[in-house]
């Protein structure tokens, strides 16, 4: 049976410029290529985590708007429950994204109906785990966690203070080292996986490493989701059953695999893919 994760955050539309390089303060660019992708981090980890073999529900909140109906395709399209998902007045969050041809990035989040979501509306049902991120308000992740006893990921991203109530409920705290500043010298759970870019990654459980590792090495497009490819592998290697070091490793590989494609959701990998690239 696959594991039952709820996904509680946020989902964009994606506006995505691609150009030979990022921009300076106060410079202009217009040769830039435009294309609108399925986004927002929560969306995206969504999405992902379907893809890895989860059943997956998705909370979240979209505008009446055009956007709405364009920034949750590639839920549908994967699958995930979108019956919690609510329809605001607010307009749609959108990310306006540069992307260079080094496959670095530069993201504006303009959130929307993301800070509309309703948190007394929030079901997250019966699932094995809870995830968020933190392009939604804290008293909706505290919603999605207070009437559960699930395995409860906070990925802390991006990068903002966090209360103590849900630092301290969180099982698992994904962050890289910008993250991991913002939290301060607050409780960092029973276990913290910590992100390193081109590194790979690191757990540490109560103050000790227990595992170490380094993603496969890929030609570099779009880094945009491999924070959220890397997450969501990482949770549902973990429902599966695989130990630290496995999970890890799986969670590095997806992470790469999503960096080496363009776009947010459509660079997300199955796990056969993450399978194959691990026994190449």
């Amino acid at each position: 049976m696959p594991p039952r994760l709820t996904v509680v955050g946020s989902v964009n539309l994606d506006l995505v410029a691609r150009v030979r390089y990022l921009p300076r303060p106060g410079e202009s660019i217009t040769d830039a290529e435009l294309a609108k992708v399925p986004g927002g981090k929560g969306a995206n980890q969504a999405v992902a985590a379907a893809r890895l073999g989860a059943e997956v529900r998705f909370v979240g909140a979209v505008g009446e708007d055009e956007f709405g109906t364009l920034a949750v395709a590639g839920l549908r399209e994967a699958n995930v429950d979108l019956s919690r998902t609510q329809v605001v007045h607010s307009p749609t969050g959108i990310a306006l994204i540069l992307v260079d041809d080094e496959g670095e990035n530069q993201i504006v989040v303009v959130p929307g109906a993301n800070h509309a979501l309703d948190a007394k509306r929030i079901e997250v049902g019966e699932p094995d785990a809870v995830l968020s991120q933190l392009e939604i308000e804290d008293v909706a992740i505290l919603a999605a966690v207070e009437h559960t006893d699930a395995f409860f990921c906070l990925n802390a991203a991006p990068a903002r203070e966090v209360s103590e109530e849900i630092l301290q409920r969180a099982d698992l705290i994904v962050a890289n080292s910008f993250e991991l500043d913002a939290l301060g010298s607050s409780p960092l759970g029973a276990l913290f996986a910590l992100t390193l870019g081109e590194e790979g990654a690191l757990l540490i459980d109560d103050g000790e490493e227990v595992a170490r590792a380094k993603p496969p090495r890929v030609e570099a497009v779009d880094g945009t989701a491999a924070g959220d490819a890397f997450t969501a592998s990482l949770v549902v290697s973990l429902l599966e059953g695989r130990d630290r070091q496995q999970a890890l490793e799986r969670a590095c590989a997806a992470g790469a695999l999503a960096a080496s494609r363009p776009g947010a959701q459509p660079s997300l990998p199955t796990a056969g893919e993450v399978d194959a690239i691990l026994r190449a």
